[in-house]
């Protein structure tokens, strides 16, 4: 640990000593990208036309480019920007500073900044990482006008300043780095096989337009489903009032109950209160973007007012109907105005189930199941980033 603004919080064992301050663009070449147009006139099929890069071929999860979905033909190459393996590449507008390393060579639109290290003064996968560190997106933060940063360009970029070790310093921060993005790349594909998984399966385990059998059942069960409207199923209600700030982040013996509101990246968890209103029931968002989506909440529970609830007595409240009911909610939801898919709507909504508690339950159990794969998957992929992004904010300077 360290005052000394040079120097990291936290470095491998056996190095030691101040990093160098420099400009970046004086330790390497950026320039900006260039599309030829109309660009239509210069996509070609042929195999011999010249990779076509877009933020549209970056892999989930991964940071090379080593495929494109088009190719233009050599006369484009004059109106745009040849980019190498080895290079990397800066997205300027949409999802702007995010680097990428080149494993194929290519041209790239203006939507990209080239970064490459021609003095030869960096390890790839160094400055890879510090590309993508909290104190690079600061400075274009505090370089740009306003504080607010639309479109990166080839000029902000040149006058940041970057901290540069010797290269062997580099080369295990790069590796160390290197081998973290594998664990969490490794990970994201494991949550996205089971998603995929999971889609698959409600596929089949649901009747499709026009059926009234699944195309794959559990053994024991038969005969049709029946078709039900929401109304005859549930007591159709809807949560109450209640502001973020009367709420917890953090469950507690004082205020143990989630929270649930609009539809979010969260699951809808606004946070945690002293009270409950509903137990095991089923929400949908009512209003605004998320109008439609469809949740089971397993245990006792609170729900804000921009939710719809599903009470039943007879166990019709469960993830297998959550999930039936959810795979057609959205096709009412109105969108005169604000998206809105109101309880009058909702309980007018036919859907098809099984006319046995128990094979509901039996396909409820599986998906819970598949959800908790799921949910653990992507607290361990959350884990290993913020890991990322705690290592990254005390190992650059």
């Amino acid at each position: 640990m360290t005052n000394k603004c040079n120097i990291p919080q936290i470095r491998f064992k056996g190095f030691s000593g101040e990093w160098k301050d420099e400009k970046f663009g004086q330790c390497t070449l950026i320039q900006r990208g260039g599309s030829p147009r109309p660009i239509e006139n210069f996509i070609t099929k042929s195999k011999n036309g010249i990779n076509w890069i877009k933020i549209g071929d970056v892999a989930t999860g991964s940071r090379y480019i080593t495929k494109t979905k088009e190719r233009i033909i050599p006369e484009g190459e004059k109106h745009s920007r040849k980019v190498y393996k080895g290079d990397l590449i800066l997205s300027n507008s949409m999802s702007f500073g995010r680097p990428y390393i080149m494993a194929i060579d290519g041209c790239i639109h203006d939507g990209w900044l080239l970064i490459r290290d021609e003095k030869k003064r960096f390890s790839l996968e160094y400055l890879l990482q510090l590309l993508s560190s909290e104190y690079m997106l600061n400075q274009y933060k505090a370089l740009a006008s306003g504080g607010v940063v639309i479109n990166l360009n080839s000029e902000l970029v040149q006058s940041t300043n970057v901290f540069i070790p010797n290269i062997k310093e580099q080369t295990k921060i790069g590796n160390y780095f290197q081998h973290l993005d594998r664990l969490i790349e490794e990970k994201a594909k494991k949550e996205d096989k089971l998603k995929s998984l999971k889609k698959a399966m409600l596929q089949k385990m649901f009747p499709k337009d026009g059926a009234t059998t699944p195309e794959i059942r559990f053994k024991g069960f038969s005969g049709e489903w029946e078709e039900k409207e929401i109304g005859d199923l549930f007591i159709v209600t809807r949560g109450n009032v209640l502001s973020a700030t009367e709420t917890n982040d953090k469950k507690s013996t004082e205020m143990p109950y989630p929270v649930y509101s609009s539809q979010t990246k969260n699951n809808g968890l606004l946070g945690y209160y002293k009270k409950y209103l509903f137990e095991n029931a089923i929400t949908w968002t009512t209003d605004g973007a998320n109008a439609g989506t469809v949740k089971y909440r397993q245990g006792k529970f609170y729900s804000t007012n921009v939710n719809g609830v599903l009470l039943s007595k007879e166990g019709y409240a469960n993830q297998a109907v959550s999930e039936i009911l959810d795979s057609i909610a959205w096709k009412h939801v109105s969108y005169v105005g604000n998206p809105k898919l109101m309880n009058n709507v909702m309980s007018k909504i036919k859907i098809f189930i099984p006319n046995s508690i128990e094979e509901q339950k039996t396909i409820a159990e599986f998906l819970t199941k598949l959800d908790s794969l799921i949910n653990l998957q992507h607290q361990e992929l959350e884990k290993l980033k913020n890991l990322k992004k705690a290592f990254l904010s005390k190992m650059f300077v």
